[in-house]
């Protein structure tokens, strides 16, 4: 059996369109799962879901910038650390949300159904190897990510009463295979539309099963970044500049 792990597209279909092209030279898969995060921020969110909802076999998480469109809520914005931030607080509050705005503009009541109704966590048993859960974030929210330093300790409370064999993710926009002690495996596929770990490429990772085995394989494609950014310009984004900053350099500070 092979599933391929998609997240954090966020209506970048040039960067989609390029993972599909070279999971079929790979071979394909069996199952997709896409693990949230699908439209929001480029330029492309309805030909996205489009092609996403035309995929055969594919399941779907719900991330957190999916549940912001949908609810009408916001990231949570942590204190400021001096005046001139204090200052600038409100544009890029402005920017932020009319960003989301934009986003819901252009989605029909239909694709507003589908994100809603998109389950937070899958949990799927793989014949021959065991149960996966499949996360946004982390078992402790859509907005709480796991990282390659999360501390052992930290990743221990976060994965208490989880009964699995492996757990998938996605939000931080890095990719990650890690294990938690000798029983537990934590695979992150990276971000399909908005890399955030200084590589523009689209990532995205296959997991394979054979005879109570599994193998992750991650990957990064190659697609025309400046076509989207150039798009985010033709469609009038309200936030074309910070979208397209963090496209081009591929990373943002950490939070």
């Amino acid at each position: 059996m092979r599933i391929a792990l998609l997240a954090d597209i966020h209506g970048n279909l040039p960067a989609l369109e390029a993972v599909m092209a070279h999971l079929k030279e790979q071979g394909g898969c069996d199952e997709m799962w896409v693990l949230g995060d699908l439209v929001a921020f480029c330029p492309y969110p309805v030909e996205v879901l489009e092609l996403l909802a035309s995929l055969p076999h594919a399941r779907f998480v719900q991330g957190n910038t999916d549940r912001y469109l949908v609810t009408g809520r916001r990231p949570t914005q942590p204190p400021v650390e001096d005046q001139s931030a204090w200052r600038n607080l409100p544009a890029f509050l402005e920017e932020r949300d009319a960003s989301f705005r934009w986003t819901v503009s252009q989605l029909s009541y239909e694709w507003y159904t589908f994100l809603k109704e998109l389950p937070v966590e899958l949990d799927i048993e793989v014949p021959g190897y065991g149960s996966i859960l499949a996360f946004h974030g982390s078992p402790l929210g859509d907005e709480i990510g796991i990282w390659e330093d999360t501390p052992e300790e930290e990743l221990e409370e976060m994965m208490a009463g989880i009964d699995a064999r492996l757990v998938v993710c996605g939000h931080t926009h890095y990719q990650l295979g890690r294990w938690l002690g000798e029983s537990l495996w934590v695979v992150n596929s990276g971000s399909v539309g908005l890399p955030l770990d200084g590589d523009q490429r689209a990532a995205y990772a296959v997991l394979d099963f054979e005879g109570g085995d599994c193998w992750a394989s991650f990957h990064r494609v190659d697609y025309h970044v400046d076509g989207v950014i150039a798009m985010l310009d033709e469609v009038d984004h309200p936030a074309a500049e910070w979208v397209g900053t963090r496209l081009r350099l591929a990373g943002h500070p950490r939070g």
